[in-house]
């Protein structure tokens, strides 16, 4: 339910699904994407004389607020963090590991915190309030960490290069890092609010009823992931360099500078942007629908389904002027006895007597959505892990190449991710305003091409990105070890790297935003909070999977005559082993993908007032 807050002027935008699988090979997957026409319920006279028609809420002016609002909190978080492991180690003196063991802690529950925000959200106080109160916790965090290099009783004395390498600096002390510890918590919070909500929060604006409201969803998604892009380049070159050769100082100074322009950006829109209204807790009605379902496991349904008036309970929802219910499916049928209406359970006017007991056919098909989504969660886990180690090992391997461009410039090794960024920033506008256009015509499908048929085309990118690494890897270490040095430096450029990286960024362009897209299309609208924060805890997982796996192959592969594939001299290693490793788990994952994305039936709609209840959906049949 959409709250327009001022004229308290209510609209609901019931989402369009995504249609088809994956190419030719699974041609057997097809599916029709409907959206059913929706019909306003009479508004109230007092609702009626507080609507003002002039002032028309949402679309692109609205977005111009929210992307604003987003860019400028991700240049925030990232510009602190993107030189972070530095800073621990230079500046509080930490050794590696315990500065590792921070980063990923606080990485791990970062991702894994908007779980709670967007139940909080999406149950009690809405997307708007949620990221307004989580950004004064951003701004909180990001105040904290920049005291600690601005007060030098927040940090330990500063010591040269050579004491630092011999260990000789004073350590931050208990209290320093609690302190810093404090930030981080605040910037937790921030998180928990701010990821789970942006995005659904810019959905909100359009009405994808209309063909310009669909549109602008799909516009939307890109644009979303091109300023995300655009600030990661940033944040990586000139936060970075200003941290690192500057002044830390002046290099946390602009995050949080930063910070306090996307408050202000965010307060400026409020006249313009559409509120959805929270409804509740939706963990007590799955829940509801649950123990509904197994106290009559021993009822039976009845033999056709197609008409459930009188036999399921299929309430009106109360409070909304337009409405987009979900369908009685099959799919899950023991769920369905659920909403059986028994001697007893109604009260006269029509309401439940004991909601443990009777549950509507809305709060099954809520639970059944969920159920669909888990299995393409779990697949996208594993394909996420590809990613992961553009930080880690191609660092490494950036490290044992020729990174000079001309006499004079050395380009540094963390910044070689940015070629996958770039990669990104050239294809997403091409990819929106030219190619979706074309494919939009040949498919005659809003986004060009389906969601699932997104993430599995990065899927494929992920994997041709491993195999090129792991080819680029042997060449790389036969050179090296051909041309030995004090150094171990291969004769190679360090621009061949370029060509997996460049699948990277066409992974990333095709699969994160795929997924992005997928969760908040396919929850219900007073769901697609949870759905967004499924996303976050993809991240937060495969950095844990990949973690597991990085530390088997470390203790696996070691032999007496031989180092592990990943020992810290990478020449004596064999990455390439580990990269064709990584290739192999993720083919494996896109057959379980495919597998599971074939039987995956899209979240349809129907009219809330159709009361011959036809159903739409838009499924895959195996």
């Amino acid at each position: 339910m959409l709250a327009m807050e001022g004229n308290k002027k209510t609209k609901q935008y019931g989402l369009d699904s995504a249609t088809s699988w994956f190419g030719s090979c699974i041609s057997s997957c097809s599916s029709s994407e409907k959206v059913s026409t929706h019909r306003k319920l009479p508004r109230t006279a007092s609702e009626s004389s507080v609507t003002n028609p002039m002032k028309k809420r949402g679309g692109w002016k609205a977005i111009i607020f929210i992307l604003g609002n987003e860019t400028f909190e991700r240049l925030a978080v990232f510009g602190l963090f993107a030189n972070f492991m530095v800073y621990l180690t230079r500046e509080f003196h930490l050794d590696q590991v315990y500065a590792s063991n921070i980063i990923s802690l606080w990485f791990g529950i970062s991702n894994f915190t908007p779980l709670l925000g967007a139940f909080i959200s999406d149950a009690y106080v809405g997307r708007f309030r949620t990221i307004a109160f989580a950004s004064f916790g951003t701004l909180s965090g990001l105040i904290v960490v920049s005291l600690t290099s601005w007060l030098p009783e927040l940090h330990p004395p500063s010591c040269t290069p050579q004491q630092l390498a011999s260990r000789q600096c004073v350590r931050a002390s208990s209290s320093q890092i609690g302190v810093l510890l404090m930030g981080l918590c605040f910037l937790t919070i921030g998180s928990a609010g701010v990821r789970p909500c942006s995005i659904p929060f810019g959905v909100d604006q359009f009405d994808p009823t209309t063909d310009e409201g669909r549109k602008g969803i799909n516009s939307y998604f890109n644009w979303y992931y091109t300023t995300f892009t655009m600030v990661l380049l940033v944040t990586q070159t000139v936060v970075v360099y200003i941290q690192d050769s500057v002044s830390w100082r002046i290099g946390f100074g602009i995050p949080t500078v930063c910070m306090l322009c996307s408050i202000i950006m965010f307060f400026v829109g409020t006249r313009v942007y559409v509120h959805v209204k929270p409804e509740g807790s939706i963990f007590s009605g799955i829940a509801q629908v649950l123990v509904t379902a197994y106290k009559k496991r021993k009822l039976n349904l009845p033999m056709s389904e197609e008409k459930p008036d009188g036999v399921f309970y299929d309430p009106p929802l109360i409070g909304i002027t337009v409405v987009s219910k979900l369908p009685l499916t099959k799919e899950f049928r023991a769920l369905n006895k659920a909403a059986l209406i028994m001697e007893g359970e109604l009260n006269p006017d029509g309401t439940r007597v004991n909601q443990w007991r009777l549950v509507s056919i809305q709060q099954v098909e809520e639970v059944k959505c969920l159920a669909r989504i888990i299995p393409i969660w779990a697949a996208g886990i594993l394909s996420l892990i590809s990613m992961t180690q553009q930080g880690t090992f191609t660092v490494s391997q950036a490290m044992k190449m020729n990174r000079h461009l001309g006499a004079k410039f050395q380009i540094p090794a963390g910044s070689v991710s940015v070629i996958s960024l770039i990669t990104i920033a050239l294809w997403l506008p091409f990819y929106d305003r030219i190619l979706v256009p074309k494919l939009r015509k040949m498919t005659k499908h809003e986004g060009g091409i389906t969601l699932l048929l997104r993430i599995g085309i990065g899927m494929v990118f992920s994997i041709l990105s491993m195999v090129v690494a792991g080819y680029v890897e042997k060449v790389r270490r036969d050179s090296a070890n051909s041309n030995p040095t004090p150094l171990g430096i291969a004769p190679m450029s360090v621009l061949w790297l370029a060509p997996h990286l460049i699948l990277m960024g066409l992974c990333e362009a095709f699969n994160i935003i795929g997924q992005i897209e997928f969760f908040n299309r396919q929850f219900p609208e007073h769901m697609r909070s949870i759905g967004n924060s499924f996303f976050s805890c993809s991240f937060g997982v495969s950095s844990y999977v990949s973690s597991i796996i990085v530390n088997i192959v470390h203790h696996s592969t070691r032999t007496h005559s031989h180092p592990d594939w990943l020992t810290d001299d990478i020449n004596a290693g064999r990455l390439d082993y580990f990269y064709y490793l990584i290739a192999g788990l993720t083919s494996l994952n896109l057959v379980f993908f495919i597998y599971v994305a074939r039987r995956y039936q899209y979240k349809g709609n129907v009219d809330l007032l159709d009361e011959t209840h036809q159903v739409e959906l838009g499924s895959h049949k195996a």
